[in-house]
């Protein structure tokens, strides 16, 4: 199979890349950034003259110095013959060690001996050891799947340059990575974790991750099963991975022995708890009657209700019970549970820091030319976007707050905005409700939604600071009030019928309001008692949605006005990509799926296409599927990555649901180059050398 192109950064001092990386290694937080190779060239007309190149790639075999000698010799010798204009004098390549906090390097001179060494956090060189070397190897690979594009192209805009190779490719080389997985398993909470998880351990961390993806992604069962059913036998806790992995397998039966036998011993394992509830949550949605439905329901927040008490400061544990009450449709337990959320601050993966290059030289391949793809750049950055849209915060949320944004939205697209406002002020005590009891009597100051009511509890929460409806989320809804110029903002309801927006507002209705005093002040200061207090941050995200909703109204408006008047409604193919990925949030999917191919008949969008990908996925439009999937594969290429698991795991099940012989003769049926099928033909033949389910015949 051909290998992608290989980009070059050239540097404006020699070496500064190397150096920049090595000043970098003390601030790394979790596996580290992609590997860097540098290369030193020399133009054969100039002699004198030395010139520092580099790029960075991800998916090399790194269990040996040999290995990664081998990589640098594959770019030197690309070189020869009677069109090179430059030779290499000397490659080092550099790949971070996050177990031990040391940068593994290998520098191979043209002509010489390679040496191989590792640098500390403190820039000091030490001795590389076969120890060294697997746990090098092993993060090598968990960066490969942590680092992979998964179609959309945003890993690949993300950093510049940088090769993405498949470290997994056979059953060979998933044995290399298994026996070192088992080697390292219960180190691997030195990694870190996701950022959705709070503190890092045997089963939540970087490496359990990496495994389920994996997984995940190859079908590969059974090796999994194998893998955790010995770890099982030394820790107890692996008993939810295992269940997980036997889940995905279809082993229900025996994945929920597994899990009431490891229950039993450990009660209170709140990533057991969860796994149960999330399984319990899935068997519901596919209930045959409304009673089974409720049962499981009804089991599932036992689950989650005991997990939140297991780990009250995960956040994962919280809102997969806020997504129960949803599930429930108990909208103000819902709002109150999603309100108890422990929000973390997003920390990104480890990215490289590197000085202002001279040049960048990105080539493409002839193997991967396809007209509609290779425009895209032409046209991408010549395009006019409307300020409000690019204004659009939720489009930013990343780890926690993307999460809790999703359930908000979700109750939002199964209630209607209106009804969403109305609970929210039941549930919390408006800024005038605030007011009012402040000036009759003291209230506690201090009161914390994550255990008020819910446990009875007045110490502070996990999430620190509290606070009312404040008065700036009003005064930015009155300003996006006026922004919307008296439009008739009408988005569509649960069942699809058009309501009137109302601004979150921070103040209670006044008729409530003069019936409580008429009541009298015990009765208003009781109702008081029973509200909680709204986080700031949920306070925000009500604002968020407000914005979501208002911009996503005004397009469906003047879409209808354009279409009532036979008119053309015009947006640039960025706009449209927005607007596509807005109405993805809101789960309108019908309306994204429009917007997206709006944008794709006017320029390729990897991520218009990602978007579309997943209905024709849903709907099993198998030919649009694998049209959409083919061309995915040609722009990761051109972009230098060969390598894209949600991609792979795609074409997997296509292959599972259709056969492989039928997804291989609809591929060679499309009418494109050859040699753009072939990549995709590399794509289908992983899942057959994994055996994977449909390749047998």
């Amino acid at each position: 199979m051909v290998a992608p192109a290989v980009p070059e950064v050239t540097e404006e001092v020699l070496h500064e890349a190397i150096e920049a990386r090595t000043e970098s290694l003390s601030s790394l937080r979790e596996l580290g950034p992609p590997d860097l190779v540098h290369l030193v060239k020399q133009p054969l007309r100039q002699q004198t003259k030395q010139v520092g190149v580099y790029h960075h790639v991800t998916g090399v075999d790194a269990s040996s110095s040999a290995s990664l000698a081998a990589y640098i010799n594959t770019l030197a010798y690309k070189e020869f013959g009677p069109s090179a204009t430059t030779k290499t004098l000397e490659g080092t390549y550099c790949c971070y060690n996050a177990f031990s906090r040391v940068d593994m390097r290998v520098h191979a001179p043209f002509p010489g001996s390679v040496e191989a060494y590792c640098i500390d956090e403190r820039g000091e060189k030490r001795k590389a050891t076969d120890e060294l070397w697997l746990e090098t190897y092993l993060c090598s690979v968990l960066r490969a799947y942590s680092y992979a594009d998964d179609g959309t192209g945003d890993a690949i805009r993300k950093i510049m340059c940088v090769r993405r190779f498949n470290p997994v490719t056979n059953t060979e080389t998933e044995h290399r990575f298994l026996s070192a997985a088992e080697q390292l398993f219960f180190r691997g909470w030195s990694l870190g974790s996701d950022s959705v998880v709070q503190v890092p351990n045997v089963v939540s961390n970087h490496l359990t991750t990496g495994l389920i993806k994996y997984f995940h992604t190859t079908g590969r069962y059974a090796s999994g099963i194998n893998l955790f059913e010995k770890l099982r036998t030394q820790n107890v806790e692996v008993a939810s991975l295992l269940a997980k992995v036997m889940f995905m397998g279809n082993e229900e039966v025996q994945g929920i022995r597994v899990l009431h036998e490891a229950i039993k011993e450990m009660p209170m394992d709140y990533v057991m708890l969860d796994t149960q509830a999330e399984f319990l949550l899935k068997k519901a949605e596919t209930a045959t009657t409304p009673e089974q439905r409720e049962e499981r329901l009804r089991l599932a927040l036992g689950c989650a209700d005991r997990s939140t008490i297991a780990a009250p400061s995960e956040f994962g544990t919280w809102a997969r019970l806020a997504q129960v009450y949803v599930a429930m449709e108990d909208w103000e337990n819902a709002l109150t549970t999603l309100n108890s959320c422990p929000m973390f601050t997003y920390q990104d993966k480890d990215a490289p820091v590197m000085p202002e290059p001279k040049e960048y030289h990105l080539p493409t391949l002839p193997e991967t030319r396809l007209d509609e793809i290779d425009s895209e750049p032409d046209f991408r950055y010549s395009e006019q976007i409307d300020p409000s849209l690019l204004g659009l915060r939720a489009a930013t949320y990343r780890g926690t707050f993307k999460q809790a944004y999703a359930i908000l939205t979700e109750m939002t697209a199964k209630i209607g905005w209106d009804q969403l406002l109305k609970i929210r002020s039941n549930v919390f005590v408006m800024e005038d409700e605030y007011r009012e009891k402040q000036e009759s009597s003291h209230y506690p100051a201090n009161r914390n939604p994550s255990t008020d009511v819910l446990r009875g509890s007045p110490d502070p929460g996990v999430n620190g600071e509290t606070a009312v409806g404040e008065t700036e989320v009003a005064e930015k809804s009155e300003e996006a009030g006026q922004e919307a110029d008296g439009e008739n903002l009408a988005p569509p309801a649960a069942k699809g019928k058009p309501e009137d927006i109302e601004r979150p507002s921070s103040a209670m209705d006044p008729d409530v309001v003069k019936k409580a005093e008429e009541k009298g002040s015990e009765d208003h200061s009781s109702r008081l008692n029973n509200k909680r207090l709204c986080e700031r941050w949920l306070d925000s995200l009500f604002m968020v949605l407000y914005e979501d909703l208002r911009v996503y109204t005004i397009w469906r408006t003047q879409m209808a006005q354009y279409r009532a008047q036979s008119m053309q409604y015009k947006k640039s193919p960025e706009e449209w990509e927005i607007l596509g990925s807005l109405a993805e949030r809101l789960q309108h999917t019908d309306e994204a799926v429009e917007a997206y191919r709006a944008c794709l008949g006017q320029r390729f969008s990897p991520k218009a296409l990602a978007g579309i990908l997943k209905v024709f996925m849903k709907t099993k439009l198998t030919r649009d599927a694998v049209a959409a999937v083919i061309r995915l594969v040609t722009w990761q290429y051109r972009w230098y990555s060969e390598f894209s698991p949600e991609l792979l795991h795609t074409i997997r099940i296509l292959i599972e649901d259709e056969g492989a012989v039928k997804i291989r003769s609809i591929i060679q049926a499309t009418n494109l180059p050859q040699n753009v099928l072939d990549l995709t033909h590399h794509y289908a033949a992983l899942c057959a050398t994994f055996r994977s389910s449909g390749t047998e015949g």
